[in-house]
């Protein structure tokens, strides 16, 4: 049992004033709104904060076609209509709409999943969360679900530099696709997913049998469940499957994406979760004591989601939060009752208990097909990334060490404190 957990948490505040439209469920600025709900608690002085680097393309390559990459590089809202036939290649449109700075958001949300697998890496801190992240749905080609560059993705290939098996959890309520999708043909990643299947919710995929193919037959696991589950079941489920899955495949570090749609009153989910049942999965993962990286993901009402990831940063740092929400820069969202938890909808659980322990059943039958932690011949470790270098005529895979890398990651103060606060005085998106 650790003594005390070492905390790095990431944030940039550009992150949360892009706006993908004004019809578009998909809003950053609740990244703002949860970052100044942990500033109101005075989480920040019990974690290490970072201002992660921009991921590089060369970076965002290591998943992502190099192609794909350039295209949203260099795409712009006043140009895209020069550019119809690479909008729809790469599904860029209504749900993955080009806006302002596009690239710059994607750059931030996927460094911030990257420099949190650097830190665990190097044994830096123990736990790393990245509440920018978590966007699950984006293939090696193209854009999805909201969703433009695979930062968890990215991040597992880090992990799996030093670690023989990396466990994937998903709490978000639509499928992870993008995740089991990129690892769906090896035994070195475990994709575990708790999601809304059927009645054509998006993406469509997730079905029980979903199992893996080749090396990776039975190192994918999902949990399809039907509209209104609540805490009960949604927890006594997810710590069944949960605990006999690190049991079986034992990884050496986990991935939790803690999507916050699958909260009762979420605009596109349909579960009914309160933010206490959400926040008892991250508790339990947490009681592994693995190296663990938790991410963000959906989440469409968001002053809720805002309250979701404080609670789940003071279960991370072991600290209980006072219901009534502090003064801070966006408290006329948490009104009229300006508390921290919501409560459950009156809503009927369509999750049977037979269904439950049948799907239950299914999945543990899976697991006992694989054999017990697949070993694993590792290399040499190759160095964490690479930089391209700023001189076109020099090696652009110069690389740069962690210990140089760190000092250009800066202690995040200025966010709660002191002239360079550049968020106060940020318009509402």
């Amino acid at each position: 049992m650790r003594s005390k957990d070492k905390i790095s948490y990431f944030y940039d505040g550009d992150v949360g004033s892009v706006y993908f439209g004004p019809n578009h469920p998909m809003k950053p600025h609740r990244l703002c709104m949860t970052h100044h709900l942990v500033l109101s608690y005075d989480l920040h002085n019990k974690m290490e904060i970072y201002r992660p680097h921009k991921a590089y393309p060369v970076e965002l390559a290591q998943f992502h076609s190099p192609d794909y990459v350039e295209f949203l590089n260099r795409i712009t809202p006043d140009k895209q209509h020069l550019f119809m036939s690479e909008m729809a290649k790469y599904n860029l449109g209504e749900d993955c709409p080009v806006f302002d700075n596009l690239f710059e958001f994607c750059q931030i949300y996927a460094g911030g999943t990257i420099d949190a697998a650097h830190r665990l890496n190097n044994q830096l801190c123990d736990i790393a969360i990245n509440w920018a992240g978590g966007l699950h749905h984006a293939k090696k080609c193209e854009a999805s679900g909201f969703c433009y560059i695979n930062d968890l993705v990215l991040g597992i290939l880090e992990l799996l530099k030093h670690h023989a098996r990396v466990l994937y959890i998903d709490i978000d309520v639509h499928h992870g696709d993008g995740v089991e999708e990129a690892f769906y043909f090896t035994d070195r990643v475990m994709t575990v997913s708790f999601h809304k299947f059927g009645d054509l919710f998006f993406p469509g995929t997730g079905d029980v049998k979903e199992i893996g193919e080749r090396e990776g037959k039975f190192y994918a696991i999902n949990v399809p469940l039907k509209d209104g589950i609540d805490d009960t079941s949604f927890t006594r489920l997810f710590k069944a499957i949960i605990s006999k899955v690190v049991e079986f495949y034992q990884p050496g570090v986990i991935v939790l994406q803690c999507g916050a749609d699958s909260l009762a009153g979420d605009r596109l989910g349909c579960f009914n979760l309160s933010i206490d049942g959400h926040a008892e999965c991250v508790r339990f993962v947490k009681k592994f004591n693995l190296p663990l990286l938790v991410t963000g993901g959906g989440g469409y009402t968001k002053e809720n989601v805002a309250r979701c990831w404080t609670v789940e940063t003071g279960v991370l740092l072991d600290t209980d939060l006072p219901n009534e929400i502090p003064e801070n820069e966006y408290i006329k969202y948490f009104g009229p009752e300006y508390s921290l938890r919501i409560p459950n909808r009156h809503m009927e659980n369509l999750n049977s208990k037979s269904y439950l322990t049948t799907i239950k059943m299914q999945v543990l039958e899976n697991l006992r097909c694989i054999q017990h932690a697949p070993s694993v011949q590792m290399q040499e470790v190759p160095p964490d990334f690479y930089i391209p270098d700023f001189d076109e005529d020099e090696n652009p895979d110069e690389r740069i060490n962690q210990h140089t890398r760190d000092k250009m990651v800066q202690r995040d103060d200025e966010y709660y404190d002191g002239d360079h606060d550049n968020d106060h005085n940020m318009d509402d998106v």
